[in-house]
C-alpha cells in the first residue's frame, strides 16, 4: 500500500475586498474608509492551502472547491497554480459569482467584521468530492456554516458535510474541520452531526464555544481556560476520534483524546505591529495541520501554530505575512536561547 502523504483542503475560495476604517459605528452611523487595500485571496481553503506552501516544506497540496467563470475565479485559479497546488478537483461554474466578503478592518486594533457573499461556495455538494481520490493524508474541510449545500439536511447523516466526511473516511483520509465564527444557534445542529467522522477539529474559542454550550469567556470577555478541556471532552464525546485544538488571541490549547492536553501562550506582538487579524486563524490551523502531518508532540505542535499566526499579525491580507517553515523557526528558536 501506497504511503499517504500531504494535505488536501475542499471548502471555501474567496476574494477578499480589504479597507481599513477608523473605528466601528453605531448602528445608522458613518464610519471612515481610510484606506483601500485592495483585494486579497481568503476562504478556509485558500488560506490553509497558501500558508502550507510558503512554508516550502514540500508537502504536496490538492485544492477542491467551486469557483465562477469570472475574474475573482481566474485570480484564485492563478494564485492555486502559482503556489504549485494540485487544482483538479477544482470547478469553474459558468454565470456564477465567485464568493466574496467586505473585510472592514479598524486600524487602531486590528478587529476585523466580514460583509459575506456566498456565491459559488454556495454550490459545494456531496458530487463534487465523490471522485477526490489522492494520495494524501489529511482532508481539511472548511468552513462548516459557510457552505450552504453541506450544511443542508441529510436524512441518512444528519447533514450533507457528515456524509461527505464518511465517504472521505472510507477513502482513507484522515478527517479535519473548521468552522466559522458567526452569530446564531446553528452550531450545534449543523456541526454535530460531522463530529463522528472528524479525526482533528481545530476552531477557535467561540466557534468551540458555540459548538459546545459551554462558556469559555466571562462577562468580562476573561478566557475561562478551565473549560476548555470541558469542551474538547464533549467534542470528543460526540465523536471526534483523534484530537481537539483551539486557538484563541491568547494562545492555544490542544488535547488528543487519551487526555494528552498542554496549553501554550501566543507570541506577543505589539499593537503598533497588528496591520491586520484576517487569516490568523488558518495560519494557526496550517501549523497545526502540518506538525499533525508530521507526528509532532503537542508542545511543538502548539508553538509552531502560534508562530504561523504571529507572521499573519503583520500583513493586511490573510496570507500576506506567511513565511517558509525555516524563517519560522528561527524566530521560534529565539524564545529558546
Amino acid at each position: 500500500m501506497q504511503e499517504r502523504k500531504g494535505i488536501i483542503s475542499a471548502g471555501n475560495w474567496i476574494i477578499d475586498h480589504l479597507k481599513m476604517i477608523d473605528s466601528w459605528p453605531d448602528r445608522g452611523n458613518l464610519s471612515n474608509i481610510r484606506t483601500v487595500a485592495g483585494n486579497a485571496l481568503g476562504g478556509c481553503s485558500h488560506n490553509v492551502l497558501v500558508d502550507l506552501a510558503r512554508l516550502q516544506t514540500g508537502l504536496p497540496l490538492w485544492a477542491g472547491g467551486i469557483v465562477g467563470d469570472d475574474s475573482d475565479g481566474a485570480t484564485i485559479m492563478n494564485e492555486i497554480k502559482k503556489y504549485g497546488i494540485d487544482s483538479r478537483y477544482m470547478s469553474v461554474h459558468q454565470g456564477v459569482t465567485t464568493s466574496f466578503t467586505d473585510v472592514m478592518t479598524e486600524m487602531q486594533t486590528g478587529v476585523r467584521t466580514f460583509f459575506h457573499y456566498r456565491g459559488a461556495n454556495a454550490l459545494l455538494g456531496y458530487p463534487d468530492f465523490v471522485n477526490m481520490d489522492t494520495t494524501a493524508k489529511i482532508f481539511h474541510l472548511g468552513y462548516l456554516l459557510l457552505l450552504d449545500t453541506l450544511d443542508a439536511t441529510d436524512a441518512e447523516d444528519g447533514t450533507v458535510a457528515a456524509k461527505v466526511l464518511r465517504l472521505l473516511k472510507t477513502k482513507g483520509y484522515a478527517t479535519s474541520i473548521d468552522v466559522v465564527s458567526e452569530q446564531g444557534d446553528r452550531f450545534r445542529s449543523i456541526v454535530t452531526p460531522s463530529l463522528r467522522y472528524v479525526d482533528y477539529m481545530i476552531c477557535n474559542e467561540v466557534e468551540a464555544g458555540a459548538c459546545t454550550g459551554i462558556e469559555l469567556r466571562n462577562d468580562a470577555n476573561g478566557l475561562i481556560s478551565e473549560n476548555l478541556p470541558k469542551a474538547a471532552q464533549y467534542l470528543f464525546e460526540k465523536g471526534v476520534a483523534s484530537m481537539v485544538v483551539i486557538h484563541y488571541p491568547e494562545g492555544g490549547f490542544a488535547m488528543r483524546r487519551t487526555g494528552e492536553q498542554l496549553f501554550a501562550d501566543s507570541f506577543a506582538v505589539p499593537s503598533s505591529d497588528i496591520k491586520s487579524t484576517v487569516g490568523a486563524g488558518d495560519a494557526f490551523c496550517a501549523g497545526a495541520l502540518y506538525a499533525i502531518h508530521e507526528g509532532w508532540p503537542l508542545s511543538d505542535l502548539l508553538t509552531l501554530a502560534n508562530a504561523n499566526a504571529r507572521f499573519i499579525l503583520l500583513s493586511e491580507s490573510s496570507t500576506g505575512g506567511a513565511v517558509p517553515l525555516q524563517q519560522v523557526q528561527a524566530y521560534i528558536s529565539t524564545f529558546n536561547k
